[in-house]
């Protein structure tokens, strides 16, 4: 399985983002979704999580903040970043079945 992510640059702090991730198959066989980040000398962590059934799941830092969908008509998972701090400067990483990881999208909030 291989995932391509998308949507990543640089934006102001209290700017938005939306981050786009493609499977090589179809995304109604991969269960969960989720996004993961790491900041330089930081460890990753979970940003969210989608279930086929709709469960969603969010780290503490990103919650009333990002938010994670899909599309199956597009094959297609999203995460909407908005309110974007600096601490939120990270690699962010799209993982299928938390054992297929993409090749990750740098997102940099700055000024």
């Amino acid at each position: 399985v291989q995932l391509q992510a998308s949507g990543g640059g640089l934006v102001q702090p209290g700017g938005s983002l939306r981050l786009s991730c493609t499977p090589s198959v179809s995304i109604l066989s991969l269960n969960p979704m989720a996004w993961y980040r790491q900041a330089p000398g930081k460890q990753r962590e979970l940003v969210a999580a989608l279930t086929s059934g709709g469960t969603t799941t969010y780290g503490d830092s990103v919650k009333g903040r990002f938010t994670i969908s899909r599309d199956d008509a597009k094959n297609a998972v999203y995460l909407q970043l908005n309110s974007l701090k600096p601490e939120d400067t990270a690699v962010y990483y799209c993982v299928a079945r938390l054992m297929y990881w993409g090749q990750g999208t740098q997102v940099t909030v700055s000024s």
